[in-house]
């Protein structure tokens, strides 16, 4: 049969398998749409201070209002989408790159190497010599190398053994997290009493830092990376049936997995570098959009985009709201929703 045969056949399957029932596919992804609203609406109302979203629009705001959803709420909640967003489409495509259920930022130790790579830049950052004008992009640039390089040590693995089993994953992501411990460690030890308040509080995940002048060279990075990611959905889906079926299909596999890998890395690494680390949001939230949408990687990241931003946000508005004045740290909020859904997760898909 020809390459092009071979390739409508493919589609006709991932048609009748994964985008069954059209119309109810089409009502997850509108619902999943107004939620996110919703969810972007009460994040930026929402807090120590109530502010209005239509009175800001319509100018009938205090000046105390206009301040805090400016300066303080609105770099908040769109650093909290963008890194929601972030994680759940890297755990997507990841899952989908490695076709192993279990390929999370966090579990496979992509996110404990950015925070190595931040944590080496927040404590021996200042001895560097780093112009004004690279230092705002110094500690992102920092958690992407962190990222990469553990991403890339994965991708040798992969290469290596042929491709993951889920053993293999947790077991590299076990050693991967120790080693990434030990250096992160090894920072605190050596950071000053500012320096580990910072990095305490850091390590748990917290929007709490965000502002313009941070979000916006990290918001280009992950606006970017997502939209790259987005149009490998076909790519991803090929590549479920194999690289050589998937090489027949007309995919550049080799391309294909530099793209996923470099980009994934270099999205979680700049949202780590901004929040810290964050768990089980790329773990869980692709779940989550395959159980409502079914496993076709076109409707799979927009759903993941959609539930990811839409989680982290309301994670971070019950972080700052739940204690106040305190805050809670974030990844507090998503392990204790995450580790009972994993754990549903192992008991359904133990053998019947």
């Amino acid at each position: 049969m020809s390459s092009g045969g071979d390739e409508a056949s493919f589609e006709r399957q991932i048609n009748s398998n994964s985008i069954r029932r059209p119309y109810l596919k089409t009502f997850w992804l509108l619902l999943l749409g107004v939620l996110a609203i919703i969810a972007l609406i009460l994040g930026l109302s929402s807090g120590a201070v109530s502010v209005s979203v239509a009175q800001i629009i319509t100018g009938e705001s205090s000046e105390l209002e206009r301040t805090v959803f400016s300066e303080i709420r609105s770099p908040r909640v769109v650093l909290a989408g963008l890194v929601g967003a972030s994680l759940a489409i890297a755990g997507a495509v990841l899952q989908g790159l490695f076709r192993n259920p279990l390929a999370d930022p966090g579990l496979i130790g992509v996110s404990s190497g950015a925070a190595l790579g931040a944590i080496a830049m927040i404590v021996v950052g200042s001895a560097l010599s780093i112009p004004e004008s690279v230092l705002p992009f110094s500690l992102p640039l920092a958690a992407i190398t962190g990222a990469i390089v553990v991403t890339l040590f994965l991708y040798a693995f992969a290469a290596y053994f042929g491709q993951f089993s889920i053993l293999t994953v947790l077991l590299v992501g076990i050693a991967v997290n120790a080693l990434a411990g030990v250096g992160i460690g090894a920072f605190q030890y050596l950071s000053d009493d500012s320096q580990l308040r910072t990095l305490v509080f850091w390590m748990m995940g917290s929007f709490g830092r965000a502002n313009w002048e941070s979000v916006l060279p990290a918001a280009i990075v992950m606006g970017i990376g997502i939209t790259v990611l987005f149009r490998h959905a076909k790519n991803l889906d090929r590549l479920q049936l194999g690289e050589a079926e998937a090489a027949h299909l007309g995919v550049d596999v080799k391309q294909t997995k530099r793209i996923i890998i470099l980009l994934s890395a270099a999205i979680v690494g700049a949202g780590v570098s901004l929040s810290g680390i964050i768990g089980f949001v790329g773990l869980v939230v692709p779940h989550l959009a395959r159980l409502m949408l079914g496993s076709a990687h076109s409707l799979v990241l927009p759903g993941s985009i959609m539930i990811g931003l839409t989680l982290m946000i309301m994670a971070d508005l019950v972080a700052r709201t739940l204690a106040v004045p305190a805050e809670i740290p974030v990844s507090l909020v998503t392990s204790a929703l995450g580790a009972p859904f994993f754990l549903w997760l192992i008991a359904r898909a133990r053998p019947r």
